[in-house]
């Protein structure tokens, strides 16, 4: 016999006026086209409980005790990279079997997810140190001092974007269909490497590296588009020039050139993109680029020049103000890896 099916609310509702009315069961049996033992378990809940709504039901019983789910839940925690099934192979060994999707339950109600981890720099004690250090010896800077540095980096374009994903509606058995799948390229496509710089006044020069970029050629990236940048992004006289520990950028030619240049450079904690916040502009700059469907590299090159000097002078503001959240970020983090 098949399961018989819920009352609506309204309808247990009605039972119940037509009970206050002085009606008889067999008459709101009659009326409703309800069974009479059904009218009279409606109306022995309402008084019981006061409502008809459907109460809680305990359904079967728990296979982990809550004592079960507080060690599973600090499993995890102090291994985050386990999986679900070594996780029911060591339950299994103290006796307790339970399932694969039993645990994914369990960590799902305590707020535990299985995600991606991120790619971050490894960071050694020495490292931890530094970015400590630089956090705190720059807590006390205002807005007016990080407006006041010229950031910069180098980052790689891939044609077609390496790490690309792209989502679909299809039906089972439908994945290799055309429509469905995502060309790929080996490498990307091919690429371009890229320098630039900018400031919270806006983006400054974005310049293309040829080949493998050596210290003469970041030499010369300097010395024909730092000074122009920054008085074109009007940084005036008392500016600060952030690169980060790169051999090229450490060499004994661009140190000795930044100095009979007076250029004031940024001491910087090795391992610290979180601490750049050009990366964020390669962010957006790679969206735009890879939006717009560039079909070869110099089309690449070009859309890169456009997007870069579409970035809204606002939004270069923006980022820069909110400088300081970094530094508490990695005080917070003791010096670890940040959301940034």
């Amino acid at each position: 016999m098949g399961k018989s099916k819920e009352l609506s609310v309204d309808l247990k509702k009605r039972i119940i006026d037509l009970n206050k009315s002085g009606k008889s069961l067999g008459a709101i049996s009659k009326q409703l086209q309800v069974p009479r033992a059904t009218v009279q378990t409606i109306i022995r809940k309402y008084k019981v409980h006061g409502t008809v709504v459907s109460l809680p039901r305990s359904g079967r019983k728990r296979k982990l005790s809550h004592a079960a789910e507080r060690r599973l839940v600090r499993m995890v925690k102090s291994q985050p990279r386990i999986t679900k099934k070594q996780v029911c192979k060591d339950l299994e060994a103290d006796g307790t079997q339970v399932s694969v999707s039993t645990v994914k339950r369990v960590l799902h109600r305590h707020g535990l997810r299985g995600c991606h981890a991120r790619k971050k720099p490894l960071l050694q004690k020495r490292h931890l140190k530094t970015r400590l250090k630089f956090a705190a010896d720059h807590m006390d800077k205002d807005k007016t001092f990080w407006r006041k540095v010229l950031w910069s980096d180098e980052t790689k374009i891939e044609l077609f974007g390496h790490n690309t994903q792209q989502y679909v509606w299809r039906r089972k058995g439908e994945a290799f269909n055309p429509r469905n799948t995502m060309p790929a390229v080996k490498h990307g496509g091919g690429s371009i490497m890229l320098w630039g710089c900018f400031a919270a006044s806006g983006t400054g020069s974005l310049q293309k590296v040829n080949g493998i970029m050596k210290k003469e050629d970041y030499l010369q990236i300097l010395q024909e588009n730092l000074k122009p940048s920054a008085r074109r992004l009007g940084l005036g006289r008392s500016w600060v020039f952030q690169q980060d520990n790169d051999p090229k950028h450490t060499s004994k030619v661009v140190k000795e050139w930044l100095n009979q240049a007076r250029i004031k450079v940024l001491e910087w904690p090795s391992q610290s993109p979180d601490l750049n916040p050009i990366e964020n502009m390669w962010t957006v700059l790679k969206k735009r680029v890879h939006a717009r469907k560039p079909s070869h590299l110099a089309e690449l090159h070009q859309f890169c020049q456009e997007e870069w000097s579409n970035i809204r002078p606002e939004a270069c503001q923006e980022l820069v103000d909110g400088y300081q959240k970094r530094l508490v970020a990695v005080k917070m983090a003791k010096g670890h890896v940040t959301k940034y």
